[in-house]
């Protein structure tokens, strides 16, 4: 049936999947390093305004002597460079990562040169190095920031020896002990180790769900447009019987011959006409689809489920299917034939199916509100150290290898069918429960948790009231 292809298009898909999902991830990746050169300028004008409202301050409004010209000047070559990136390019151009480092650089320089100018390492105000590391860890490549966090180190090292002596009250030399000044610098380089790695790590993790959810859309896409033409392949076959039964007696009664030329004009016509109802029929498939257009959009739930979990009978598990409603009024709901649903079961039920020693259980209840399908194996279930995971991207418990007898069906997860299946169908507002079963046999529990009207289609044939 057209369903039972539908999910040999998934399976199909799901070869192509790493292909697919590689391009999806280098996408993402290769514009990781890039960044808005738009949010350099503002960052950098919000730098330059704390350190002038401090350095004027520390002058003016305190009465520290200090190299007010010199200082200034550091800001003011910072300020020129704003300005000539905003009159050179666009504010909304992407920097390649080399550029954006080589800006990192230069205000770390600035900085550096501030603090030089304010007593180094004695200027509490040391701590400003982390801010380009740490920006640069969650937007540029890790050999980029490795680069930038060095350059802070040598820096700081620096300013703890070679620095102008700090602003203070005239007439009060101002000095720190050395152990307070090693302290301050051991402090100021754990600070940027520290701030670098777990920005870099969280800024991977944020990478690494964008491109599991653009691998996502990737195989959404495909399937969406798969679905829609089979429905509008057969909508197309059914709609095409009636012309082409027209075009075949048309054509046989020309044949036959005897036909008056009013009665032959009349045949041409009607020749004509439904070659162009049959021309009209088949445009529907080069043009975009709608759900509407589908002949087979819904389908009873048990139904949807009996066919999702044909393409994976071949497999020697057992597959019991059992529906049941939770109130005596509560009728049994028509789903929507939506890719979303197709896929995220399949992947669940095939995924059940690997991992079963006999059998697969899938159950479902509903009542006036809520439909919920329980997938449930006797396999060895979740161990405890994946089952917080599971769900995630690119979290696999072991190699799978499906019992199908077709030639090439063994394969390794990639750990992204879970997250897939989990993101589809909470995209069409389920609730995905994920854990090991409670009833006293060994296995995966996965419960999928709709309300009705997320779902559920006005029934073709309503019942009588």
């Amino acid at each position: 049936m057209a369903i039972v292809e539908d999910r040999g298009s998934m399976h199909w898909l799901r070869r192509r999947f790493l292909a697919g999902g590689n391009a999806a991830t280098a996408n993402v990746a290769s514009e990781a390093g890039r960044v808005r050169l738009q949010t350099l300028v503002l960052l950098r004008w919000l730098a330059l305004g704390g350190q002038l409202a401090a350095v004027l301050f520390v002058s003016l409004g305190l009465g520290f002597p200090l190299p007010l010209g010199l200082c200034l000047s550091a800001i003011a070559a910072s300020a020129w460079l704003n300005v000539f990136l905003t009159l050179r390019y666009r504010t909304t151009v992407r920097l390649p990562d080399w550029q954006a480092a080589v800006y990192f650089a230069i205000d770390l320089m600035q900085l550096a040169v501030l603090l030089f100018l304010t007593g180094g390492l004695q200027n509490p105000f040391a701590l400003l190095f982390m801010a380009p590391v740490t920006i640069s860890a969650t937007t540029l490549s890790l050999r980029s920031t490795i680069a930038l966090l060095t350059l802070s180190f040598v820096y700081v090292t620096l300013l703890a020896f070679f620095h102008m002596p700090l602003p203070w009250r005239p007439g009060q030399p101002f000095a720190l002990p050395p152990l307070y000044l090693l302290g301050n610098w051991t402090a100021i380089a754990l600070g940027l180790g520290f701030m670098a790695a777990y920005a870099w790590r969280i800024s991977q993790e944020s990478r690494r769900m964008s491109a599991a959810l653009s691998a996502t859309q990737f195989v959404l896409a495909r399937a969406q447009r798969l679905s829609a033409l089979d429905g509008l392949a057969a909508a197309a076959a059914h709609e095409l019987g009636t012309p082409l039964g027209t075009i075949a007696l048309v054509a046989k009664e020309l044949q036959r011959g005897g036909l008056s030329a009013e009665e032959m004009k009349e045949d041409l016509e009607l020749l004509g006409s439904q070659a162009e109802r049959c021309k009209d029929i088949l445009s529907r498939l080069s043009r975009e689809p709608k759900g509407e257009d589908a002949m087979y959009s819904r389908l009873p739930l048990h139904v949807l489920l009996d066919e999702i979990i044909e393409p994976h009978r071949d497999m020697d598990v057992e597959f019991r299917i059992s529906v049941s409603a939770r109130e005596p009024d509560a009728r049994e709901p028509e789903i929507w034939r939506r890719p979303e649903i197709l896929y995220g079961l399949g992947n669940f039920i095939e995924n059940a199916a690997d991992f079963a020693r006999s059998e697969v259980a899938v159950s479902v209840s509903y009542d006036r509100r809520n439909i919920a399908i329980s997938i449930m194996d006797d396999g060895p279930g979740f161990s405890p150290e994946i089952i917080e995971k599971i769900g995630e991207p690119y979290v696999t418990t072991r190699p799978r290898v499906a019992r199908s007898n077709e030639p090439g069906s063994e394969h390794e997860g990639m750990g992204l069918g879970f997250f897939i299946a989990k993101t589809l169908l909470e995209r069409s507002r389920a609730k995905v429960e994920i854990a090991n079963r409670d009833d006293g046999t060994p296995g995966a529990l996965v419960k999928v948790v709709w309300p009705r009207e997320a779902i559920e289609a006005d029934s073709a044939f309503p019942s009588p009231a």
